[in-house]
């Protein structure tokens, strides 16, 4: 202890010793404290680093993530800079004098209209638009109306009135969202009638000009929604008639990878050597299966939310393209259900390749894999066909033959299924091996069930076909040969040149 004051007093005096601490322990053995002043700077400078380093990794992330958004959907971006343009042009009624004189102090009605109304697609744009467009006038006509009723009921009932219209009108146009019609159409334009009947009605009572400022009101609103329409359908317009009618044809081309990567993954055990193979049943399914083509069911199923607002929006929508006025938007969500009708038959064959069952016997999985492949390559021809006619909106020539050839395929499936007890008779263990091979019975069983599902979409598609016209086959785009006789012609008569079979003739008669 002795030691420790010494040490202590020469380090207040400013001894040029380095600054320490003798601590004697009872076992008469000494410590050493050094001063760490100096360790400490540098561990906050580490700190310091170390942080700005992981602020600028998570910096240079978010930019990658943000570029990649955009990268993959270029009119995400282009959106955006729509919205500021509209924005831009909506502002100049309030910068600019002589038009903020002509709409007065109401001209931040048309910068909210903008920011509320704007959509990403045209069809919500409409939506939207026209909701807001009809909920304002036909509120700000009732608030007059009610108005001009109360004001003449004197002071008294006056409040009364307003008050009671008010309870009446909101409770009434409150209850009418849960109509399925009016929710899906005029849900958005319910909430700003509530909303502008309450600002006009109870402002009312204090504002004599109330006329005024309706009218300026609805000016403004509708200037707001007249930037909007012709900023989103002149400049890069994203049409959601579109939109549905390729995420229609997207699903299904994804449902036919499924079907196929399903089948040909669990089937791929067979084409591996037997030492891969023993390696290869520990594990609950082939690396095959792993693909990303597999989950192509996940899309079907989880795409119904983003058809049914699709398709509710495009309605809205004026003629464009080879989309009319009235295309039968409904009709693709018929298409859809019926896709998701065959996703759940395909999740559940997924479910029964990736279960932990034991695998068939090999004899009885060879038996049964080159029909089974064949089935899955038809029912994803069908469906790519039926993808392929959507895309080019025409009624496919080949779609019927196919579907022929998928029936044809399930077909042989079943006879090789009925005939497999026949082969494997005799053998001491084809009873064992036939209960081995429910999980490829169940397989075989989904894969049939699949193909009578497809029939169901392939049924949807011509229904689609027929109500939107799809041009027919006839009219497609003729090929060269049709070409070279068309230009044949148009240059004058052309005699006409014996066929072989009409020489051959010619010639035994002579």
């Amino acid at each position: 202890m002795a030691a420790a004051r010494k040490d202590g007093v020469q380090m207040m005096n400013g001894s040029a010793a380095a600054p320490e601490w003798r601590v004697t322990v009872p076992e008469g053995a000494s410590v050493t404290v050094e001063h760490e002043g100096g360790g400490r700077a540098a561990m906050a400078w580490a700190w310091l680093v170390s942080r700005a380093a992981a602020l600028g990794s998570g910096a240079s992330g978010l930019a990658g993530r943000v570029w990649k958004i955009g990268a993959d959907d270029p009119r995400r971006a282009v959106h955006g800079l729509k919205v500021g343009l509209a924005l831009a042009l909506v502002s100049v009624f309030y910068y600019t004098r002589p038009l903020y004189d002509g709409v007065g102090g109401a001209a931040m009605w048309a910068v909210m209209t903008v920011v509320v109304v704007f959509e990403y697609t045209v069809g919500g744009c409409v939506y939207k638009g026209f909701n807001r467009a009809t909920a304002t006038v036909s509120a700000g006509a009732v608030a007059l109306g009610v108005h001009w009723i109360a004001s003449k009921s004197g002071d008294r009932f006056e409040p009364v009135i307003r008050s009671g219209s008010l309870f009446l009108l909101a409770a009434a146009a409150t209850f009418s969202r849960f109509i399925p019609t009016v929710k899906a159409r005029f849900d958005y334009g319910v909430t700003i009638f509530i909303l502008t009947y309450s600002l006009v009605a109870v402002s009312g009572y204090r504002v004599d000009a109330l006329l005024a400022m309706a009218q300026q009101r609805i000016s403004t609103v509708a200037i707001g929604i007249s930037i909007c329409l012709a900023v989103c359908v002149l400049i890069c317009p994203v049409w959601a008639g579109q939109e549905l009618h390729r995420l229609t044809a997207r699903n299904m081309d994804k449902l036919a990878g499924a079907v196929e990567a399903c089948v040909e993954g669990y089937f791929a055990e067979e084409e591996e050597e037997a030492t891969a193979t023993d390696k290869r049943r520990t594990a609950p399914a082939p690396a095959v299966f792993a693909s990303k083509a597999a989950e192509g069911y996940k899309c079907v199923l989880n795409s119904k939310a983003s058809e049914d607002a699709q398709a509710n929006l495009a309605r809205w929508e004026p003629a464009h393209g080879r989309f009319s006025f009235r295309h039968p938007y409904g009709q693709y969500k018929a298409v859809g259900a019926a896709m998701r009708h065959c996703a759940y038959c395909v999740e559940a064959l997924s479910g029964c390749v990736l279960s932990a069952e034991p695998q068939a016997p090999e004899s009885v999985k060879r038996h049964l894999a080159g029909a089974s492949r064949r089935v899955a390559t038809r029912c994803a021809a069908v469906l790519r066909e039926a993808s392929s006619s959507i895309t080019a909106m025409t009624a496919s020539r080949s779609l019927d033959f196919t579907v022929a050839d998928m029936n044809t395929a399930v077909q042989e499936l079943q006879s090789e299924v009925r005939a497999l007890p026949s082969k494997l008779f005799g053998e001491a263990t084809a009873a064992q091996q036939l209960m081995d091979a429910v999980q490829l019975f169940t397989v075989t069983s989904l894969l049939i069930e699949v193909s009578a599902r497809i029939e169901g979409v392939v049924d949807a598609v011509d229904t689609l076909a027929t109500l939107a016209s799809f041009s027919s086959a006839d009219y497609e785009k003729p090929t060269e040969a049709d070409a070279k006789v068309q230009t044949a012609s148009d240059q004058g008569p052309v005699e006409p040149v014996a066929s072989s079979a009409t020489k051959n003739t010619a010639e035994e008669q002579v």
